[in-house]
């Protein structure tokens, strides 16, 4: 996720996953007999209006209230949504064209047409928009010069060919375009919707329409509950179940716990101390999620980092079976590439990306040592070299810091790490200014391909922080996005070379996977947790 969003992310994912917290042992809800769940959300909602802002429990609403041309299937891959089938591209990979179902409406009533699409996206990828996310569009005829301002919107390559059919023109091919076509960001709008509304558009709950299985209900634009309450006007009824989803805000995971062991709510994420404490629990469900936590490192010229074999020598030292074990201890696993496991499968080897790129060496004190004399040498460094290790300011973060703190400092000779636990806004500020030697951060995917976590570290990215400037990882990058993108084998071969060049030159020092502990009603059935993108209740059910 781009910067706006990560922002969003660690603040919200952080706190949904580590907030400390302690409970007692829960008994199991009974069977419920009713067409209702209740859910929790770890942050407020505050829009609806993807167009005009972006955050997780924005698109974990979405994800049940509205729908896009595709749907994620349990395999994680795409399916047919407002689109009628997934759709094979025509010239040369730059030409999508999707019929859209007949059937499908929106809550008032409206047929759902092309043209909905095709005024969604030109009010999220213009320069104008708010919610940090029209990056996303690039790659569509048009997109980036939009973006900068150099182009009007209604120049992008998105049209209506008529009621039901929209087409879309690409620069150039992109191999995982499908897959993208599954984010709230490229849902569409009601046009009547945004024109009735105006600036009040997505700002409470009745103040848009809904053209998924649920509509939301009873938000008033401030208030911590909500329910999505079911669209009659749905293209499917018969695979909805349920009749509505309660949502809450519970920040606290203790919180949460005492809730779920009231009944109260049917699924519950906690953290922390709370999930230490049950990760025997019978109800606890881990949700692995295709994001990974990771040291980056600044590799600007005269930082002591600036040197790669001081680099591989930071990673090395790091025991990781140690950090999820010790001190995560809430069932997170290990990360050995800064691509996450679980994203997706290589389709030319039919093995997990992340796994067949990992590399062989993980753990060597005794090289990490050689290594790092080796590199000192090279960067004419005498006496001690001083690294800052920044990161926000929550408790797992510190705890994380502590352990790096420790075993660099033990392990290696001649360093001191000096550990900085900083608010949110003064963490950004040294991020963007470059003030730090090593951070803790987090990337997590956008959509399923090992590009959606490449980019960042390509060398012109803003969000290259680190300033990583590696040339053969650039062309390796930029092939995989255009000579390569229609030759599956060669699109593959140059993204395991671009992983593997990454666990050589070693901008970025991966630490763990993200993992999200779930308390979870026994009698819940039929929800889709997606590795990428929110989990899907549409489909719930409750058994007796």
């Amino acid at each position: 996720m781009k910067k706006k969003l990560v922002t969003a992310t660690v603040a919200v994912c952080l706190s949904a996953l580590f907030l400390a917290g302690c409970g007692s042992k829960k008994s199991s809800k009974s069977a419920s007999t009713t067409k209702s769940i209740s859910l929790m959300q770890t942050a407020e909602l505050l829009s609806l209006d993807t167009s005009n802002h972006a955050d997780l429990t924005q698109w974990n609403v979405l994800e049940n209230s509205m729908e896009g041309l595709y749907r994620a299937n349990r395999q994680n891959d795409p399916s047919p949504a407002m689109a009628t089938s997934v759709v094979t591209p025509t010239d040369h990979g730059k030409t999508y064209t999707f019929h859209l179902r007949k059937n499908a409406k929106w809550s008032n009533g409206d047929s759902v047409v092309a043209q909905d699409f095709v005024s969604a996206w030109r009010r999220s990828v213009s320069p104008t928009a708010q919610s940090g996310y029209n990056y996303i569009f690039s790659g569509i005829k048009n997109a980036d010069a939009i973006t900068a301002g150099k182009r009007s919107p209604k120049s992008l390559g998105v049209k209506a060919v008529n009621t039901h059919t929209l087409q879309v023109q690409l620069d150039h091919p992109m191999p995982y375009f499908n897959k993208m076509m599954v984010l709230p960001a490229f849902f569409p709008q009601n046009q009547k919707a945004v024109k009735k509304f105006g600036k009040s558009y997505g700002t409470k709950s009745q103040d848009m329409y809904y053209n998924g299985a649920f509509k939301v209900t009873g938000w008033n634009g401030t208030n911590d509950n909500w329910t999505l309450t079911r669209n009659r006007y749905y293209y499917d009824p018969s695979a909805i179940k349920l009749q509505q989803i309660k949502m809450s805000v519970v920040k606290d995971p203790n919180t949460a716990h005492n809730l779920f062991s009231q009944g109260k709510l049917d699924d519950a994420t906690i953290s922390g101390v709370t999930a230490q404490g049950l990760q025997k629990n019978k109800d606890l469900v881990h949700v692995r999620k295709a994001g990974t936590y990771y040291v980056r490192l600044n590799l600007r010229n005269g930082r002591p980092l600036n040197n790669q074999k001081m680099r591989q020598a930071i990673s090395l030292v790091i025991d990781r079976q140690k950090l999820a074990k010790d001190v995560l201890s809430d069932g997170s696993r290990p990360a050995y590439t800064y691509t996450s496991r679980d994203l997706t499968k290589d389709p030319t080897t039919g093995q997990d990306f992340a796994t067949e790129t990992s590399p062989k060496l993980k753990y060597n004190v005794a090289k990490a040592k050689q290594l790092w004399q080796q590199g000192m040498k090279e960067a004419r460094l005498k006496g001690t070299v001083k690294l800052q290790l920044n990161g926000d300011d929550q408790t797992v973060t510190k705890n994380v810091a502590q352990l790096l703190q420790s075993e660099v400092q033990q392990s290696l000779p001649k360093v001191k790490v000096a550990v900085n636990s900083l608010p949110a806004k003064a963490f950004q500020d040294r991020e963007a200014a470059g003030k730090f030697d090593m951070e803790q951060t987090l990337w997590l995917a956008d959509f399923a391909d090992p590009i959606s976590f490449m980019g960042i570290l390509e060398s012109s990215n803003p969000q290259n922080y680190g300033k990583y400037k590696d040339a053969e990882f650039d062309k390796l990058y930029k092939q995989a996005g255009n000579a390569s993108a229609n030759d599956p084998k060669k699109y593959w071969s140059d993204l395991r070379a671009a992983q593997e060049r990454l666990n050589q030159t070693m901008p970025v020092v991966p630490l763990y996977q993200m993992v999200e502990s779930h308390l979870v009603n026994p009698h819940l059935k039929g929800v889709l947790h997606h590795p990428v993108g929110e989990d899907d209740y549409t489909r719930a059910y409750l058994t007796k």
